[in-house]
């Protein structure tokens, strides 16, 4: 999708009867797709197409022959078992990139495996540090590990592009969740390496630096973050509790860390005494950061949000006006004006194998009735 963003054109191939698995993850649903589908599908042309079927094998061999990239997410060994594998294409398109993107990588013990967005969390260590201090485990509210999994191959695929550039030659690309996942971690990961210190669940809290964190308001919550002197001296301010800002325990971000309960529980005092709106008065225009714990319509009625841009608008024959979060990132003097909506089923196949493989016609429905392709979902 960011590559289709960015102006690719994008050909989704996808099973002529069920199609992309998430068309059906639901409710809710707009029309007959899911927004789960809607959500993550625009800019890309759908062809349906059998590869197990020698003549949709033959479809997507002469793709590769026309096309800068292939991006799948089979289990290893699975194209290579019907002639598609990243070693057959080379032989006819030696300029392909070919991106697999897998749960655990390419090959090893657990390569065989299927990969899920929250396995591969639990895996990486990303449930173990999400959650309340005193509670269980909790699942990132999105799939973060498939998001960042997303971006990683984005860029790795750039990155080809350029190299290909030079050397006229593409290459194979191994990116998987479990590894994004693991370097995803960061920091905790570097304080286990390093230092030897298990991480542990901090809620809204941070491991590292104090105050970082959610606090209770007297209608609500706020999120606060002071992550150097000058921006504790000015909370402590902001907060008309200047002596803190003086006090030897919380002199320096580390001793703020060394002594985290009793500043947490002053701060915690001092937040509930007022609303959510009167603390955000205080702060405004003071160089400190801060924010709301917003919900979906908060989100979707921000100022900044919507100055942003980020609501992006389109029209889809069977969900009517589809709504996504649009684009994050602008780029000067060449912004796209429209995008195509999430298309549905088998919808491009016809304009795809006729415009750019010049199939007729008459052998696009003898491979229609014979299973091989569908023409337009019904």
């Amino acid at each position: 999708m960011v590559l289709g963003d960015l102006g690719a054109e994008v050909i989704k191939v996808e099973r002529p009867d069920t199609g992309d698995d998430t068309r059906s993850w639901g409710p809710p649903f707009c029309g007959t797709e899911s927004a789960y589908f809607l959500s993550v599908n625009r800019n890309k042309k759908s062809i349906a197409v059998n590869l197990k079927d020698p003549k949709g094998a033959k479809i997507i061999k002469q793709l590769a022959e026309k096309s800068d990239v292939l991006v799948e997410n089979y289990l290893p060994g699975k194209l290579e078992e019907m002639g598609l594998g990243y070693h057959h294409l080379r032989q006819h398109a030696p300029h392909l990139i070919h991106c697999s993107i897998t749960g655990y990588g390419s090959d090893g013990p657990y390569a065989k495996r299927g990969g899920y967005d929250v396995i591969a969390a639990a895996m990486g260590g990303l449930l173990h540090i999400t959650g309340p201090e005193d509670g269980d485990p909790v699942r990132v509210g999105v799939a973060m590990t498939d998001l960042a999994t997303g971006l990683m191959a984005h860029g790795a695929i750039m990155a080809a592009l350029l190299q290909r550039h030079r050397t006229g030659v593409g290459q194979h690309i191994d990116c998987n969740l479990l590894s994004t996942q693991v370097a995803c971690i960061s920091h905790i990961a570097a304080n286990y390496l390093m230092a030897g210190q298990e991480a542990r669940r901090w809620g809204t809290g941070h491991e590292s630096i104090v105050p970082y964190q959610a606090f209770k308001t007297a209608d609500g919550r706020l999120i606060v973050g002071a992550g150097n002197n000058n921006l504790f001296r000015t909370l402590c301010k902001g907060l008309e509790l200047e002596h803190l800002a003086d006090d030897p325990r919380y002199a320096s971000n580390q001793l703020r860390v060394e002594n985290r309960k009793q500043l947490i529980a002053t701060l915690a005092q001092r937040f509930s005494e007022k609303t959510t709106d009167e603390w955000f008065a205080v702060f405004e225009g003071s160089g400190f950061p801060y924010g709301p714990i917003n919900n979906m319509e908060q989100v979707f009625s921000n100022p900044q949000v919507l100055h942003n841009k980020m609501i992006l608008e389109m029209d889809h024959p069977g969900a009517g006006t589809v709504r996504v979060p649009g684009p994050a990132v602008k780029y000067t003097g060449s912004e796209r004006e429209t995008h195509l909506p999430p298309p549905t089923l088998g919808q491009h196949t016809a304009e795809v194998l006729g415009n750019l493989l010049q199939y007729t016609e008459k052998e696009m429905q003898d491979l229609s009735q014979v299973g091989a392709i569908r023409i337009q979902d019904s």
